[in-house]
């Protein structure tokens, strides 16, 4: 009698012993990174004016190229540790007949990017117009003297240059 008494006492506490251990209550969920690393050092180096292959070399293959916006160009960033979203960054990335315009996103803009572009102004000057157009015939005259004057040099350098 004594003998069952343990075993009774070991079955009762027997399906208490798994409340002992510490098991979390959900599957243990994995660390997942998507999408392009972009560090701030990376979009400093964005110039306007880059071509597309420069661009893919400084931040890499974008993440999404749009099929509509075939001049926009997204790269987006996600982490995710334990399955909560903790970090997501974007970048999006303009070009203008196939060179860099101007970007949008979660970084601060480069410094190339908040200068103003250098904007040449062609001057307003009149040149005037070639003869005969004014709705004053020339006789003739002054194209006479200029080929003749034109025939003489000719053959002058021609005679000096043999």
């Amino acid at each position: 009698m004594y003998a069952f008494f343990p075993r009774l006492l070991l079955l009762l506490l027997l399906p208490f012993l798994p409340h002992c251990t510490y098991l979390p209550p959900f599957p243990y969920k994995i660390d997942i990174q998507q999408g392009n690393v972009v560090t701030e050092e990376m979009v400093a180096r964005l110039k306007p004016g880059m071509t597309r292959s420069q661009v893919r070399f400084t931040l890499g293959t974008p993440l999404v190229v749009d099929v509509f916006h075939g001049d926009r160009w997204d790269y987006i960033y996600r982490l995710a540790p334990g399955g909560r979203i903790t970090e997501e960054r974007k970048l999006i990335v303009f070009f203008k007949n196939d060179r860099l315009s101007h970007i949008q996103g979660d970084f601060p803009q480069p410094p190339a990017f908040s200068e103003p572009s250098p904007v040449f102004s062609i001057p307003e000057k009149t040149f005037g117009s070639p003869p005969g157009v004014d709705g004053i015939e020339n006789e003739g005259s002054d194209k006479k003297e200029t080929i003749d004057f034109l025939k003489e040099n000719q053959t002058n350098f021609y005679r000096d240059n043999q």
